[in-house]
């Protein structure tokens, strides 16, 4: 396998694909190769068909899916050129062993309302200001039935549903669910167990990709670390066990969520299936693995960052006490806005009790644990917040009569917004990475992961 070959012909894609354009293009390659077919496996929560391709004639089979949050399109870049690449070369898809089974995006319904900076040129503000995310009941990813202590998960999402059904009837070899991160910060993994010589040929391989392995704060503080940047995929227990043991009594009070489809296909198939999720920015700055020591010590910069998000959640909670009278309250925006409320002070002073009282935060911070909490931690929590702004696009068109005013409330919104994003962003060096970057590292990825497990 010529990984290097493969790569270079990935094109150089300048924006993302509407999900009508993946699905015009999956048509397209079902119609032009005879041995691609196309299947309907089910609908979303709206009504909107989610297709998946199945190429090849492998004995063990391998399943992609994109969008597995709706604010990550890299992963239906991904399986764009890769199934096309598979089609037009059916000796490497034979010599693989695998079928393929590819589903350009699984959140079909909330990818489209990210769609508002999926084309022309991509900056915060523009992918702040258009940002979409389900609250956690209603991701996905997360609504995989799970029986765990107290905790019991027992009602999965129908695109969910359509998971299941595939991971039980192909019980896949190799299960690459195609997650980016929020914004700023670098490459990691997450990975079901170390196999042969994977970990550091997926570092020498993002080394030479020339982007920066995230070396900041884990996103995840209690998933295991098993190499830098690495870190062992898990489900919903390590997230109530954390609680448990941080004085939380009844952590299923607390999440509201099923568990992951990694944590599932283990469950269902067994320690022998692999899962991998690779996770990249939009957004480059070189600070994020600057492991060099500041002056700063990192409990403080953690404990300014949570005051910072209580400040903006605090003057952001007036606007959507406003607008919510005005709310379709069924929409997906105002289901995840409201649970952003809901939950987010209580997500804050726990964050600042661990803060406070956890080890990990002893010492000096590195300059990527700084960038982390200065910059990476603030702008994530605008992208929530901006959110708010959509509810008031949507209550202006339902309510006339109040137009004049939800229009002036929501430009100052959006003024304001902007305002703080550009404030964050004052003076710190940063690139948009091309998207054909991206593709080429979840590519090489799953190719360098696949071949450590053919050959152990």
């Amino acid at each position: 396998m010529e990984l290097t070959k493969i790569l270079n012909q990935i094109p150089n894609y300048k924006e993302f694909m509407t999900i009508a354009e993946l699905d015009a293009s999956s048509k397209k390659l079902a119609n032009e190769f005879e041995k691609v077919d196309l299947k309907e496996i089910g609908k979303s929560r709206e009504g909107r068909t989610i297709y998946c391709l199945k190429i090849g004639e492998g004995k063990e089979n391998v399943l992609l899916f994109g969008f597995p949050h709706p604010n990550e399109p890299i992963g239906s870049m991904t399986v764009e050129f890769l199934s096309r690449y598979l089609a037009e070369n059916p000796e490497f898809t034979k010599e693989t062993g695998f079928t393929w089974y590819l589903i350009k995006a699984i959140d079909i319904d909330g990818a489209v309302l990210n769609e508002g900076w999926f084309k022309g040129k991509l900056d915060p503000i523009k992918y702040a200001k258009n940002y979409f995310r389900m609250a956690p009941f209603d991701q996905i990813e997360w609504s995989f039935p799970i029986k765990y202590k107290k905790l019991k998960w027992e009602t999965p999402l129908p695109e969910t549903q359509v998971l299941m059904r595939l991971i039980n009837e192909l019980k896949p070899k190799f299960m690459y669910s195609l997650h980016n991160s929020l914004g700023f910060g670098g490459v990691y993994f997450y990975v079901t167990r170390e196999v042969g010589d994977m970990f550091y040929e997926l570092i020498e391989f993002i080394k030479k990709e020339d982007l920066p392995l995230h070396l900041g704060e884990p996103e995840i503080a209690f998933r295991i670390v098993l190499h830098k940047a690495i870190f062992q995929n898990g489900g919903i227990q390590q997230q109530y066990d954390f609680l448990e043991v941080s004085g939380i009594e009844d952590p299923q009070k607390v999440i509201d969520t099923g568990t992951s489809s990694w944590d599932y296909l283990r469950n269902n198939e067994g320690e022998e299936s692999f899962t991998l999720v690779c996770e990249m920015p939009y957004f480059y700055s070189n600070s994020i693995e600057n492991t060099s020591l500041t002056e700063f010590e990192r409990r403080d910069l953690r404990l300014k960052s949570l005051e910072y998000n209580k400040k903006i959640f605090k003057h952001s909670k007036k606007f959507f006490g406003y607008i919510k009278k005005y709310c379709d309250k069924s929409t997906l925006i105002y289901r995840a806005v409201e649970d952003f409320f809901r939950r987010t002070r209580t997500s804050l002073n726990f964050a600042t009790n661990k803060a406070k009282s956890s080890s990990i935060y002893d010492g000096k911070a590195t300059v990527a644990q700084a960038f982390d909490s200065n910059i990476a931690n603030r702008f994530y929590f605008l992208t929530d917040i901006s959110m708010v702004a959509r509810l008031y696009e949507e209550a202006k068109l339902n309510h006339p009569d109040n137009y004049d005013e939800i229009v002036e409330l929501k430009n100052n919104l959006d003024n304001w917004i902007e305002k703080e994003v550009n404030k964050l962003l004052s003076g710190i060096k940063y690139e948009v990475i091309p998207i054909q970057k991206l593709v080429r590292v979840q590519i090489g990825s799953a190719f360098i992961t696949l071949k450590n497990l053919k050959e152990n």
